[in-house]
This record gives C-alpha cells, structure tokens and sequence, in this order.
C-alpha cells in the first residue's frame, strides 16, 4: 500500500478542514489554540458514552497539585493493574476533557482503570514540567494511596504525540528509579520522540494533513525541550530494561518516521515491541472518530492487541 494512500473519510474530513478560512493553529496564542482543540474535539470526537466510574483525582506533585481523572467501567474492583494515560497536544493543549471520550472507551475495552493526567502546560510552563508532573502522577498511583481506592498491582503507561513522549520519558524514570510497582506494558500513540524535524514523513507530510510542520515547530519553540535531556529526546538514549512496547504511528502523521525510528531502537535494545500502523490515516485519530469513523477500528485493534500484550506479561509473571 502507497505511503500516500489515504482513506475515503480521512480525506472528507481533511477537506473541510483544509477549506476553513481563518488563522492556523501556529498564529494563535496558547489560549486560543486550547480553544481550537476544544472545539475540533467537540465536532469530530465521540461522545463520552456510559461508565460506572468518572472521579477527578487531585496528584500532590512537587510544583502544586496535579488534576486527573479516573475512569473506570465497574463500580468496584479488585487488585490489579491500572493504565496511567498521558494525553497529547505539543505540551501546549489538550486536557482532561478533550481526551475523556478516549479514556472512557479504553477502561471499557480493556476493563481496566484509567487515570489521565492533566500536567502543567507550556509555553506558562516549559520543559521539564509536563514530564515531572507525569512523573510524580504515576509515582503516586503506583503506591495505592487511599485517595485512589484501588489497589494497584501493576501499570500500563500510554500516551499519544507529546503524550507519547511523556509514556516513554515517564516509563524510562520508573525503569531507572522504579515505583511501588512495575510498568508491566508502555503504549506510545504516533509519539514525539526526536528534538529534530528532519525525517522524511515531516518533509512528505508538512502540510495538509492536520499536524503540520509548522505547528511542530510552534509546539517545540513553546515547551523549549533540552536535547542533551532523555525528557527531551527519548530516541537517543539508552531503552535498554524497558518493558514490553506496543508503538502505534499513522502513515499520514509528520511524526510517523520518528516513531518507526523509536521502534527500531526498541528491537535494537531487546524490548519485546509491537507496532501497529493506522495506514491512510493522520496523526490524531485516535480522538477524531467521529470525524474519521474507521478510526474506531484503529482503536479497537490497538487495545486488543494491549490487551493480548498485557496478559502474556501477567501470566509470565
């Protein structure tokens, strides 16, 4: 299949929105970005739908308090493992909200908690604050405090676009410094994993497709990550001991390139990895599917294949 095949309802809603008159994301401020994303989400995600279980959290974490959201498809439950979910936005948008509909239908699929994180934003707060915020947000689920109610016996960590870096940075603290409890899977969603926008996929993919070029650069200018930093650039330092991966991209993202780089290192390291490709999709999908339909597809086989990952490694355990 073409690299440049792109699905029937990928391009209906890429047609409307590229037909759009007013200014792009990357000519916004920050607020005014959020309020783009609020909207888009609004049009083209799905609905919430039911769940037994939506708490806000409130994480102490070393710069203040840190919101989140529990998410969870049975009232009660035992011991067990609980996904800490990280959600993208170039560190500059995205929230609790945005990412809800998301959350929710992952706890129903996987049956399984899900707390999301709502860490601090850039350009008010810029590197390294969203990773210490995840940081000290899993720390702390990992310890079953009694705010949480449940008992944690093991994580999954994931993430999508910067929330993807932040899985992989926040995975690589715990694998070096570990937690209460292990990270037992990481799921990075089409993750930020370079400090460079030199790959092909950014070349191909500049414009057009949703992400752009330039509003990679704008997110970048705004967090201001360190290089010389595993925070700011995972892919250059060691994944060695890191836990078994499943490593989504989209063929149509600016970022697929890097996240197919960042599986490679993964394989190079001895990580057990799996990579699933969304082929003649964009990078976003996973909070489009109502604006991309067969992104519902997409979703459901990332997390059976989650969920498939995570039994093997509960029951090697």
């Amino acid at each position: 299949m073409s690299d440049h095949f792109v699905r029937p309802d990928v391009q209906a809603l890429l047609d409307m929105l590229n037909s759009q008159p007013g200014p792009k994301m990357h000519e916004l401020s920050a607020t005014e970005a959020r309020g783009m994303m609020t909207v888009m989400g609004a049009m083209a995600e799905e609905e919430l739908g039911d769940l037994a279980v939506i708490r806000d959290l409130s994480i102490p974490g070393p710069a203040g308090t840190i919101p989140a959201r529990l998410y969870d498809a049975r009232e009660s439950r035992g011991a067990g493992p609980v996904m800490v979910f990280y959600h993208g936005g170039g560190f500059v948008i995205g929230d609790l909200d945005i990412y809800g509909p998301y959350c929710a239908e992952v706890a129903r699929q996987l049956d399984m908690p899900v707390i999301s994180i709502d860490y601090r934003l850039a350009p008010e707060h810029r590197f390294p604050a969203a990773a210490v915020d995840c940081e000290a947000a899993t720390r702390w689920i990992a310890g079953s405090p009694a705010e949480l109610g449940l008992e944690v016996t093991g994580l999954v960590t994931s993430g999508d676009s910067a929330g993807g870096n932040l899985t992989i940075v926040t995975t690589m603290a715990l694998r070096d410094n570990p937690a209460a409890v292990p990270i037992l899977v990481q799921h990075p969603i089409y993750p930020v994993v370079s400090d460079s926008n030199d790959w092909q996929s950014m070349r191909d993919f500049a414009e057009g497709f949703l992400l752009t070029k330039d509003s990679m650069d704008y997110f970048h200018a705004a967090y201001a990550a360190d290089a010389n930093d595993y925070r700011g650039a995972p892919i250059k330092f060691s994944q060695e001991g890191m836990p078994p991966s499943l490593v989504t991209t989209a063929s149509l993202d600016p970022l697929r390139d890097q996240g197919l780089a960042y599986v490679e290192v993964l394989k190079a390291a001895g990580v057990p990895v799996q990579h699933r490709s969304a082929d003649g999709n964009i990078h976003g999908h996973i909070t489009l599917r109502k604006g991309i339909p067969s992104s519902k597809d997409d979703v459901a086989g990332n997390l059976a294949a989650l969920k498939a990952m995570l039994a093997e490694v509960m029951a090697d355990a």
